[in-house]
Formats: C-alpha cells, sequence, structure tokens
C-alpha cells in the first residue's frame, strides 16, 4: 500500500524544473530546500527528539511508564492546540513555531514514542507476548503510514494550490494540527485502560504467578503411620 501511495504522489517542483532542462531553476530551488529543510530538522532534532528519548531513558524507572505516557499524550494535546488555534499568528513567527513544534517532539519522545515499545514487552501473558507485542509493533507502523501520508493529504489548503497541482484539496495545516490535537487527546484517555508496569514482575503483571502456585488450603498432605 505504501508502494502505491508513493507511485501515486505528484513529482515536485525540481523534478519537474529538471525535466523542463531548466538547471538553474532546479539548482536553486534544490539549495533553497535542503537548507530550509536541514536547518529546521536539525533544531527539532537537537531541541525535542533526542532530548526526549534520554528524558524517559533516566526517568522510566523512577516515575513509571503509565505516569510518561500520560503526560506524553498530554503536553502533546496541549502544544498541538497551541500551534494550530493561532495558526495564522505562528505563520508571521516561524522561530518560536519551530520552538513549539520541537515542544510537541520533545513530548513525543518523552512520552508515547517511547513508552508503547516497552509496555507491551511487559504487560502480556508469556504465553502470547511475543505476538502480542508484534501485532502492538504493526498498529504502530500501520499508524505512522496513516499519518504520514494523511497529514501530507490533509494539510494541503482547501483551494487548489499552484505549487502542488497533483494534490487534491485539504483541510489546511491549522485543521490538521487540530485534529492531530483531538488524536493526542484520545491517547491519553486510552492511557488510563493500561496497568502500570514499573516495578512489577512480568509473572505478576499477567497472573501467571497465581496460576501456577497452588492454594495451600488444597494442599494435600499425606500422613505417614507411626
Amino acid at each position: 500500500m505504501t508502494y502505491y501511495w508513493r507511485m501515486k504522489m505528484p513529482e515536485t517542483s525540481r523534478y519537474i524544473a529538471l525535466i523542463t532542462k531548466n538547471a538553474n531553476l532546479a539548482t536553486e530551488d534544490m539549495a533553497k530546500e535542503v537548507y530550509q529543510v536541514s536547518r529546521a530538522q536539525a533544531l527539532i532534532a537537537l531541541c525535542g527528539t533526542v532530548p526526549g528519548y534520554w528524558f524517559t531513558v533516566f526517568f522510566i524507572d523512577k516515575i513509571g511508564r503509565w505516569a510518561i505516557q500520560l503526560q506524553g499524550f498530554f503536553f502533546m494535546t496541549v502544544f498541538m492546540f497551541a500551534l494550530g488555534i493561532p495558526f495564522h499568528l505562528w505563520t508571521l513567527h516561524k522561530i518560536p513555531f519551530i520552538i513549539m513544534y520541537s515542544l510537541t517532539f520533545f513530548f513525543s519522545n518523552f512520552g508515547p514514542n517511547s513508552t508503547t515499545f516497552v509496555v507491551p514487552a511487559e504487560i502480556f501473558p508469556a504465553r502470547f507476548r511475543s505476538t502480542c507485542h508484534g501485532i502492538s509493533a504493526a498498529a504502530g507502523k500501520a499508524g505512522a503510514i496513516v499519518g504520514a501520508s494523511g497529514f501530507l493529504y490533509a494539510s494541503q489548503p482547501a483551494p487548489r494550490s499552484a505549487d502542488d497541482p497533483g494534490y487534491p484539496p485539504g483541510i489546511g495545516v491549522k485543521y490538521s494540527l487540530l485534529v492531530l490535537g483531538v488524536v493526542s487527546l484520545l491517547g491519553m484517555v486510552f492511557t488510563f485502560l493500561i496497568p502500570e508496569p514499573n516495578g512489577k514482575s512480568l509473572e505478576e503483571l499477567s497472573g501467571e504467578n497465581e496460576e501456577s502456585t497452588p492454594d495451600k488450603q488444597d494442599t494435600f498432605y499425606p500422613t505417614i503411620p507411626v
């Protein structure tokens, strides 16, 4: 499905410029694309992605998986709404926008992006653990595909853009960010349905100790004749 959608994506302006043999335009456009994207991605990684992972490593056994996931979804919801509601204001102040957007990545990694890999390996019974962890991982990958491709199409402006003539009209970046905020809010609600595995053995979490240990009242002690 990913391959199919990638084949259906429209070509970029750089590719069109190369096809039309306008090398100067293509070179200038590519130089601006590489610089802008690299700068933004570097800032996001340095300020959000990498520190978020290290915060998780440091705090995961101190405050627990459940608390990290809950606060991660909470702050993702806050920042998504803070970016989406006054979106026009952020278009006039790009550096603060990047900082705010980096914070969503920070709390994504200091939150569900880390805990959703850890918790499935701990809460399922041993006899189903690898299978259920695989299902959870597959669901995460499916969500990544839907999120990446869905945001690409949904974030397109409602009137057809001259820059991307191949994309259908969408709901715009503002409302796409608000949708992401709602999804993060739903993630926070569903977090209340999972147990806290911190400080417990795998057998305690799955209840397998209770199944394998017989009740003392039912234990039979044979009598030995004197």
